[in-house]
Formats: structure tokens, sequence, C-alpha cells
């Protein structure tokens, strides 16, 4: 039986995978173009994966192409001499290789070529690729360059340039097409600060899956073990992932092989929930590498909480080097407004986990103390979350901490009310056993908390004040929200920053039975001065 991958190449004889049909051919036009391609893209994106199923398909459809795949991923440290010294081994291998899978063998005089030619430099290569080309008769090679980030930084320039060179030599020039495959784009491996030297490239962008590319792989299970996943669960995987294919996958995998589901039963929205939940708490490698990334500059915590908390937003800007570095880890993407987005919301929610203080200082003060039974108080005689008291003691909260929110450790304070709250219903939601997790960002500088618990949605939204104007359409887009969950009631929180705030409490009752209580919540913005 196969089974959802999670790491490293997918095969389609072990795993699930999706086809991406309509990207191959798209890719495989290029090629029969001649055109010189780049392909960017985040890690854990399926490039590799991709590249190898684009070069069967164009070798199955014509013979005329000899595809050369190389790595670079060991390359970084070396010297360019070196470099070069390796890249001629692992060419002259993959040349043997191509040979041996097409059935053949290389002439005499070509294994007598490749035995003792050896690369020293960008112009020997450039001859070198001249001559294998007689060699080859009407074969056009397709050279294909996995992981060129890794190409040492002394040589990035010169090795170019000289793929500039050979492009514009003429139509039988050899290689016919390259594509160079990484992270990185040419400008942000920074070779000289000079005009790109491969300003001839074909920019080819390799989306996350689909919503119908989601149905297709979950799809692929059922009719192979007959078990099925309920639509409302093929939609919440597609929307908190945004179609990130290794989070897509781990979460079809731990749905089908970590969890006891009878494989007679439908996987249901209570068991994505849990599912959910295990993938927020374990991580997996494409987390790790998102965390990583994000602390890795200062300056990606003010732009990212920006992003999340301001209503008026981020400029999509890849020119600004915070910008272009976020894209390029597959962290943030362009809105349909030309706006900074986080790219899916299990990301932002590993952000905002990221940027949180472990301890904050103010855990014990969280419920009054006159009461002794803690969480106890915040639950119906059903034993089902009360949010309405939940939500007055976090306001209570924050006005009996005062000037102390602002000495929370590693937070800046035009988001400390969001930060206090995101850890506070962690904090609540974990100890009574529920699960906790951002849903689709419903418009910017707005975050939409789903508790899930005991069978029931608890829905709280929460922005900065940004004006009267603002606050009251947050609370018609929260009722358009709550419909569309199929809630009856939910909770907008709304943190003023302003020194001549007021609190304020409304609960409103809607057309259509729906119930919104809003909170304006002051945030206090300095310690008060010490007397003289």
């Amino acid at each position: 039986m196969r089974y959802f991958q999670t790491e490293g190449i997918v095969y389609p004889e072990e795993n699930y995978i999706v086809a991406r049909t309509k990207e191959v051919a798209d890719f495989i036009k290029r090629v029969k173009r001649g055109k010189y391609i780049v392909l960017f893209a985040p890690r854990q994106t399926g490039k590799t994966t991709f590249i190898r199923d684009a070069l069967a398909n164009l070798v199955a459809e014509e013979r005329a192409y000899f595809p050369i795949q190389l790595n670079f991923e060991a390359y970084k440290n070396l010297a360019v001499p070196d470099f070069y010294e390796w890249l001629s081994d692992d060419i002259r291998e993959e040349i043997m290789a191509v040979f041996h899978r097409q059935g053949r063998t290389p002439s005499e005089a070509l294994s007598q070529f490749l035995a003792t030619t050896t690369l020293a430099e960008p112009h020997s290569m450039r001859r070198f690729f001249g001559r294998l080309a007689t060699f080859l008769g009407n074969q056009r090679v397709v050279l294909v360059i996995d992981e060129f980030d890794g190409i040492p930084q002394a040589a990035v320039s010169d090795f170019l340039h000289t793929l500039r060179r050979i492009y514009l030599s003429d139509r039988h020039r050899c290689p016919y097409s390259v594509s160079i495959v990484g992270v990185k784009n040419i400008a942000q491996l920074n070779y000289d600060r000079a005009v790109s030297p491969f300003n001839i490239q074909d920019e080819f962008n390799l989306p996350n899956f689909t919503f119908n590319q989601v149905q297709e792989l979950l799809g692929q299970y059922t009719a192979e073990v007959g078990q099925a996943f309920a639509p409302e669960v093929i939609a919440n995987l597609y929307r908190q992932t945004g179609g990130q294919p290794v989070l897509v996958n781990c979460l079809a995998r731990i749905l089908t092989e970590e969890t006891d589901i009878p494989k007679t039963e439908t996987i249901g929205i209570e068991h994505f929930a849990s599912a959910y939940s295990q993938l927020l708490d374990e991580g997996n490698v494409n987390i790790t590498h998102l965390t990583t990334n994000v602390r890795s500059n200062p300056r990606f915590q003010h732009v990212l909480m920006q992003i999340t908390a301001s209503e008026r937003g981020v400029d999509f800007n890849l020119r600004d080097n915070v910008i272009s570095e976020l894209a390029s880890y597959g962290v943030i993407k362009r809105s349909a407004d030309r706006m900074c987005e986080i790219a899916n919301p299990t990301y932002l929610y590993s952000i905002l986990q990221t940027f949180k203080p472990t301890m904050n200082g103010l855990e014990e003060e969280y419920y009054p103390q006159d009461t002794g039974n803690g969480v106890q108080d915040y639950l119906t005689e059903a034993g089902q979350i009360d949010m309405e008291k939940l939500l007055h003691n976090f306001r209570d909260f924050i006005a009996r901490a005062g000037f102390r929110i602002l000495q929370v450790p590693e937070t800046p304070k035009e988001y400390v009310g969001q930060h206090l709250l995101l850890a506070y219903l962690d904090q609540f939601v974990r100890l009574v056993h529920g699960v906790m997790h951002l849903e689709v960002q419903t418009g910017r500088g707005r975050l939409a908390l789903l508790v899930n618990h005991r069978g029931r949605k608890h829905i709280v939204e929460t922005k900065i004040w940004q004006g009267e104007k603002s606050y009251q359409a947050g609370k018609a887009q929260l009722a358009d929200y709550l419909q569309s969950e199929s809630v009856a009631e939910g909770d907008s929180v709304v943190f003023d920053y302003r020194k001549a705030s007021a609190p304020r409490v409304e609960t409103e009752t809607l057309e259509g039975g729906l119930t919104i209580r809003s909170y304006v919540i002051p945030v206090v913005q300095e310690m008060p001065s010490r007397p003289a």
C-alpha cells in the first residue's frame, strides 16, 4: 500500500502523488523552445520531484533530448578550482548514467573525450559543452542544476556569464536548455552587486497545490483503501495549509497512519481537529525550517507582526531585502491587493508561537486569587467553555497587570496585547483538553482564533483599534465569518493603544440570531513616572 511522503522525493509506485500535469506541460514547452529557466521556490515545495517528473515526460515524448541533472548542494564551501573539478566528475557520471538509462553505449570517441577532459574554469566548461554536442549528434542537451544556491560564492558570476554567452551563441547551442533550481533567486545570491549576468532567464513559478489537487491526492488514498474523507476535512486541510505540499502530506499521514480511526469509518472533522493539534504541537521539518528562518534576522519579527496586526498592511515590495527574504523562505506571499500576507494559517500560528515568550511572567495572575478555582470558574455546569466569563477575566487581567505588561520579555509593546491573549487562551485551552488554532485570515490586521472543545466551536477575533469605522466594520465581518462557520456566537477583542482610551464591552444580537460580544481593551503604553 502506498503512503503519504513527507520528506525527500515522491515516487508514484510508493507514494500518493499530485501529477501537476498542467505545470509539467508548461515546463516542457519552455524546454522545447530552448529557454534558460530559473525555478526558485521555498524548500519542501516539491521542486526536485517536479523536475524529475518533467524530464521523464520530456524524454518519453521525444528521444531528441539528452537530460543532464546536477546538484550543487555539497559545493558551497569549495574553492573555485575544486568546484570545477567536482563538476567535471559529476557531469561525466551523469552522462554515462543517461546512456545507461537509454539502453545505449557511448561511442569510444565520446568515452575517450570524457576520460581525458577536465573542467578547470568557466571557459573550459563552455568548450566542453561545445565538443560534447559533436558526439551527441541530433540530441539536444537539457542541463538541470538543482540546489543551485550551493554554488561557491566566488564562482557564481563567471558561471552565469558563461551560460549567458552560450545562450546567445546560436540555435544549435549546447546546452540547448538550462534550468536553475533553488531557494534564493539570482539577485539574492549577491554575486557582485552588479547587473545580473543572467538577464536572459525565463522565470518559472511552481505554486502550492490547488484545492482540486489536494482533493485528487486524498482521493487516491480513498480509491486504494476505501476510507473516505468528509468534505469539510478536505476543505479545512486545504485552508490550514494553503496547499503547501509537505504540510498537506503531513496532515494526511497523521490522519491515515497515526490515528486509530477504523478504515471502515469516514475521517471526520473531529479527527481533523485532533490531527491538526498534533501537527501544531509536534511540528515537523518544514515548520522547524520556518521558525529557524524567521529567527535568523532581528528585523523579521517587526515586519511579520506588522503584517499580522496592522490593518494598513505592508507593501509586497521584493526590492526590500527583508520582504524578498521572507518570500523566498515561503513565509509570506503577495495578496490580491499586492500587500504582504502570511502564506497560510499554520505558518501564522507557528510565527506567533515563535515570538511569544515561553514565560511572560504574568501567568500566575491570569486568574483572580480570591476564588482558588482557577479554570473551573470558566466552565459551565455541563463542562463547556464559558467564553464570555473567560474574556471578561482577560479584560480584568490586563487592567490588573497595568504597566507590567510592558515588561513582558522580547515582545514589542505595540503587539503585547495580542501576544498575551494568544498565551492566555492557549494555556486555558490546553488545560481543559481543547484544541486552538488560527483560521484563515478574514482581513488584514485581524486574527481569527478558533477553539474546539467537547464538540463546540468558539471563535475569537482580535485586532488593533483603528477607529470607530473600522471597529464597526470588524463586527460585520465577524458576523459573516460566524455565518460561514455555522457558529451562533463569537467574540471580538480590540486592543486600543491610544493614550486616551476607555474600555468597552458590547453585546449585540443580529438578524439571524447571531450574537457578537465586542471588547475594547485599553493597553497601557508607558510606566508611571517615579516620584522625585
